[in-house]
């Protein structure tokens, strides 16, 4: 489990002086917002090259030495090739997509793999991982009379459940584990409770 705390909210209060947000409306639990140190170290090394690499060469040009053959060819090829060329249609969606990707990476939250919690006081954030969020509701799900084993997903929206059943009827045993799973979801305190959705089947047969 996840918890940060609000740093924008200055000192954090005594004990007795946190606020408790006793009905807070999930519409107001926000979802973790991950780092991405990987893409932005990546973006930012190949700025940082191809800039010095560019800075060096106009510094070279400005010292009546001649620019590198690659950015000679790439002038020549910009100034002589057509808009509808095929390489330069390329290069063009290629900057596109990466655009994009960068756009989306920079309005998205991320962090699908950490589920928002209910928030009990204003000043704390608590997130549970899908696999031990899953992990805690397979455990639920085995307690139920006639489950032999289960498999369990946790989504966003919505909660997977396999279960085989070795001995009384597929009905009771599907409505017992959709109870249980429903308490389990209940007890996890998350901001938004995924619907729970399980099937039930009897064991393969050997032979």
């Amino acid at each position: 489990m996840t918890t940060t705390p609000d740093l924008d909210k200055g000192p954090a209060p005594g004990r007795d002086d946190v606020p408790v947000l006793a009905d807070a409306p999930a519409s107001s639990v926000r979802r973790f917002w991950a780092v991405r140190r990987i893409p932005a170290a990546v973006l930012a090394a190949l700025v940082l090259g191809g800039a010095g690499l560019l800075l060096y060469d106009v510094a070279a040009v400005r010292a009546d030495r001649t620019a590198m053959s690659w950015r000679r060819r790439l002038a020549d090829a910009l100034a002589t090739r057509p808009l509808d060329d095929p390489l330069i249609l390329a290069g063009a969606s290629l900057a596109v997509v990466l655009g994009i990707w960068l756009l989306v990476l920079a309005a998205t939250p991320g962090l699908r793999a950490v589920l928002p919690m209910r928030r009990a006081h204003a000043d704390v954030r608590a997130g549970l991982d899908r696999e031990a969020a899953a992990l805690a509701l397979r455990d639920r799900a085995m307690e139920v009379s006639g489950v032999q084993s289960v498999r369990v997903r946790v989504g966003r929206a919505k909660v997977n459940a396999r279960a085989v059943s070795h001995f009384r009827a597929l009905d009771e045993v599907r409505a017992d584990v959709e109870s249980a799973l429903a308490d389990g979801v209940d007890e996890l305190a998350l901001a938004h409770p995924p619907a729970v959705t399980v099937r039930v089947a009897r064991p393969p047969r050997k032979g």
